[in-house]
């Protein structure tokens, strides 16, 4: 019987599919709940969020629903930022806190300012936001070949860039769940590891792993094994 819970945050246009073959990857005592974000899958018919305060109500309501359970936070990209302040907000606001803090693939919410320079900017055209989601392995085959999921895909990521754009770092911000950083030995994307462990009020490590922005496929398959706070 399931005593814990992996809690997923998705990236920047992304949505729930790539974290589902993760169930195999578990332990019997771990559920996974994976946040969908609104305009996608189950919640298409519902607007895109383009603010991140927007964004923050729909998340905090979603995980503080899960939040009776012993869970553990994790954050790809994008959902890294949303991670560490569902996190933050628990532990300022009172509410059951994560058992460990996961982020994973991005740099410190810290560099918020220097990251909306970060291509694709939303200044980006079609065609080079999708050389980029290509790039860092992203993009499907199947989007690419439908004109209609490339134009939801690429409506989606403008929304979220809008929604991390708006962001505002608090300075002296931290947490007190263990911090986990992990990170592509090959993503140009991650660069300021040390500011990470500046946001760790309590225990905190930082592991590499081989490929890219979402590692190699093999990695990235059996990801939840290199999670500290469900292998300890």
């Amino acid at each position: 019987m399931a005593t814990r819970v992996l809690v997923c945050l998705s990236f920047c246009g992304g949505g729930t599919t790539s974290f589902r073959p993760w169930a195999g990857a578990l332990a019997e005592d771990v559920d996974l709940a994976l946040v969908c974000y609104p305009g996608r899958e189950r919640r298409i018919a519902e607007p895109a969020m383009s603010t991140w305060t927007g964004l923050m109500d729909d998340v905090l309501a979603l995980v503080r629903s899960l939040a009776h359970r012993p869970y553990v936070l994790f954050g790809h990209s994008m959902g890294a930022w949303v991670a560490f302040e569902v996190a933050a907000a628990a532990e300022r606001d009172g509410w059951p806190a994560p058992r460990a803090l996961i982020v994973s693939a991005s740099s410190p919410p810290s560099r918020a300012a220097q990251e909306r320079l970060a291509p694709p900017t939303l200044g980006a055209s079609d065609e080079q936001v999708l050389d980029w989601m290509r790039r860092v392995g992203q993009l499907s085959e199947l989007i690419i070949a439908d004109p209609g999921l490339r134009a939801l895909t690429l409506e989606l990521f403008r929304a979220d860039r809008r929604a991390s754009d708006s962001y505002e770092f608090t300075p002296g911000r931290m947490v007190r769940a263990p911090l986990q950083v992990l990170s592509g030995v090959d993503d140009p994307q991650v660069t300021d590891e040390g500011g990470w462990r500046a946001l760790a009020a309590g225990d905190y490590r930082f592991d590499k792993l081989p490929g890219g922005h979402f590692y190699t496929p093999e990695i990235w398959a059996q990801l939840p094994r290199h999670i500290a706070a469900l292998t300890a």
